[in-house]
Order: C-alpha cells, then structure tokens, then sequence
C-alpha cells in the first residue's frame, strides 16, 4: 500500500529501514520516529484531551513499536501497523481513565451539539493564519471521539476512506459515514474560513519531535544519529 502522500518520506524506504533496525542498526529506528512522528501524535491528540497526555501515549506507542518491530509481518504499511498501535493504547488508556466516548449506531440520526462555542469571524484573510488554526483545532476537539479519530486520518492526515478503514478496522461504508457526521458537526462557515489550514492543525514538528526522539531513544537503549 502506498504511504499517504502527507507524510514525506526521505531516504530508504520503511520495510529496509525496519529490516536494517531488526540486524541491529537499532539507532535508525530514529529515521522512523522522524518520518511519523506527527502523525503518531496527532492520532493520540484525537483520542486523548490534551497535548501532554498525547505527547505521553506517543512516547508509549512508539516504545511499542520498536518493542515488537520483530512481529511486523508487512501484510499492511508500516504506518498502518504504527497507527493501531497508537489507537489501541489510546483507547485502552481512555477508557480506563473514563474518557472513552462509545459509538452507539443509534446517535447516527442526530447531531450531537458542538461542546464548546466557537469563536466568530475574525480580522482579514491575511491575518487569519493562527486565528483559524486554533479555532480549527478546538471545533475538532469538540467532536466526538470516534467521528474525531475518522476526521483526523482522512482530513488531517489525509489518507484514504481505505486506509482509514484499514487502520481501525471499520469497513469503508462506516469511515464514509462518520466522516459525514464530522463534517456535518463542524460549523460551515468555519470549514470554509480555515481552507487549507487543517494539515496545520496539532503540530509536532522542531523542538517538540526532538524531544519525543530523545525520551524514546533513551528508554530502549538507542544513541541519536544526531539528525
């Protein structure tokens, strides 16, 4: 399967990474933290409410990855194999900390309301950038866990309705839909008004990916290529 064209993917590809990590050369494991790093972080921000906890699952999921690189089959991508991991542990963690939010087939025919107001139009397009991205981020947030989790993969991340379904194991009619009822949750006004900034949305990139490789590399053991 091919990798969703949000992420770039410099230098060899994942499977002579993984392979080359699993003879030994256990310090390129830090190419593939830098490679989705953000989008492990974004996945765990769609599940869980604030930026540290999600830091804290990223670090948690890609400890895990690397933990059981060896059971890595490539019947699916590597980010596919990745972003379970990441929506497993999150949704373990969320739901033993009483935060996780269950689908029920029966909400399909009404809108739940928004949890938080959201901010009206502010100053000219030109100066629009960060304003948009904050309220983008909080209308996000306000949606319910499951539908957040499908707007995240396919709007943020931009993978396809079968990559989505792939990852959390849904079937394609189901993606479809809940990504409907996201949309459809979502103030019209305010989609329009954040055009193209939703790939900006949750961030993790600079300093913050330095600090994520750093912790990882230090619990297994791994010096930093220094990258």
């Amino acid at each position: 399967m091919a990798h969703s064209k949000s992420v770039q993917n410099p230098g060899p590809p994942d499977g002579e990474v993984i392979e080359r990590v699993r003879r030994g050369e256990v310090e390129l494991f830090e190419v593939l933290m830098r490679r989705y790093n953000q989008r492990v972080f974004r996945i765990a921000r769609a599940i869980l409410p604030s930026d540290a906890e999600a830091e804290d699952l990223a670090q948690e999921a890609w400890v895990r990855a690397y933990e059981h690189l060896g059971e890595f089959a490539g019947r699916a991508a590597f980010s596919t194999w990745l972003v379970r991991i990441v929506l497993h542990e999150g949704w373990a963690r969320a739901r033993r900390e009483r935060r996780f939010e269950e689908w029920r087939p029966e909400e399909e025919d009404g809108e739940k309301p928004m949890k938080q107001p959201l901010a009206q139009s502010g100053p000219e397009a030109e100066a629009l950038g960060k304003e948009v991205r904050t309220m983008l981020e909080a209308a996000v947030g306000s949606l319910p866990e499951t539908y957040r989790t499908v707007f995240v993969l396919r709007e943020v991340e931009e993978l396809s309705t079968a990559e989505t379904a792939e990852c959390l194991e849904l079937s394609e009619e189901a993606v479809k839909t809940r990504l409907h009822r996201a949309r459809a949750s979502l103030r019209r006004e305010l989609l329009a008004l954040a055009g193209g900034q939703a790939r900006a949305a949750f961030p993790f990139l600079g300093t913050r990916c330095d600090r994520m490789v750093e912790r990882v590399l230090g619990r297994i053991g791994v010096k930093s290529l220094k990258m």
